[in-house]
């Protein structure tokens, strides 16, 4: 299926359908300015809205879900809403009450994605594969009581996704830092050849990626914005890029990505930009 504008879904191995672009509420403030953001983020058309506990700012969040479906006359089916479990949480019984936490939080009563946000790394702990599978398999205890509409992982490399895959249900999602210059080529191609879904968080990279050369040059000779190519690329890879914004304008062009396409001499130049080392992000270099 050719996707043509933001609501357009791809499907997840359970059948779960996953809109194809999400907008990222990491740094949203705690505070009413969020629910304004959310509500103009679902006028603009995003229709899946990634979240996470560590963003301290979920009831907020769900606030301006309720309002935005209100406002656009929109059911809840409409709206794909993500939530993440913190490292701090990790393991069965924490897992369970963070959720229950959450979902009082975002005022839901199911809830269609919940990831780890951090995996367990054996750099920190000799008990990391056993603390990711008894997290996973909380995900899993509440996937088949129907609180959860799809279950996954973020920020998982294929050396921690391997310990999840003999488990009863294998992830869905990998949710990774993708954009030029950090491609993730290893875990894009586990995830692909085990039928896992990627979403691309800070898909635009820290800024600096908008104004390099070869991007700009790029996007002018497609008639397009920078972050319109940047996130087109995404779109391209098989990747759902969930870019952040609260800016109204950036807002709404940063879904205007569904009305061209990249040549493959193209996806190969920004392919082969310089890689850029970001252990900040690395699971593997996690500090606690």
């Amino acid at each position: 299926m050719k996707l043509k504008q933001a609501s357009d879904r791809v499907a997840l191995r359970n059948g779960t359908m996953i809109p194809s672009l999400g907008f990222g509420t990491y740094q949203l403030p705690d505070d009413p300015s969020t629910v304004d953001t959310i509500c103009a983020a679902v006028k603009a058309g995003y229709r899946l809205i990634d979240g996470a506990a560590f963003y301290h700012n979920e009831k907020y969040v769900g606030e301006g879900i309720c309002r935005a479906l209100d406002e656009n006359e929109l059911t809840r089916d409409d709206l794909f809403i993500t939530s993440k479990v913190w490292k701090t949480d990790r393991g069965y019984d924490k897992t369970m009450r963070a959720f229950d936490q959450t979902m009082a939080d975002l005022k839901l009563d199911v809830l269609d994605l919940y990831l780890i946000h951090w995996p367990a790394v054996p750099r920190l702990t000799d008990e990391w594969e056993a603390i990711n599978v008894d997290t996973w398999k909380a995900l899993i205890a509440l996937y088949k009581s129907g609180r959860i509409r799809a279950i996954g992982v973020s920020n998982f490399k294929p050396a921690q996704l391997k310990a999840l895959m003999d488990t009863e249900v294998i992830p869905m999602v990998d949710q990774i830092q993708f954009h030029p210059g950090l491609d993730q080529d290893e875990t894009l191609k586990f995830c692909m050849g085990h039928d896992i879904v990627i979403e691309g968080w800070r898909p635009l990279g820290k800024g600096q990626i908008i104004g390099n050369p070869t991007i700009v040059e790029r996007a002018n000779r497609y008639g397009v914005q920078p972050a319109q190519l940047i996130l087109r690329w995404a779109l391209q890879h098989r990747v759902i890029p969930l870019p952040k914004a609260s800016n109204p304008k950036h807002l709404v062009d940063n879904t205007k990505i569904f009305d061209f396409e990249i040549s493959p001499e193209d996806m190969h130049l920004i392919d082969s930009m310089p890689k850029e080392a970001d252990y900040t992000h690395d699971p593997e270099y996690q500090t606690e």
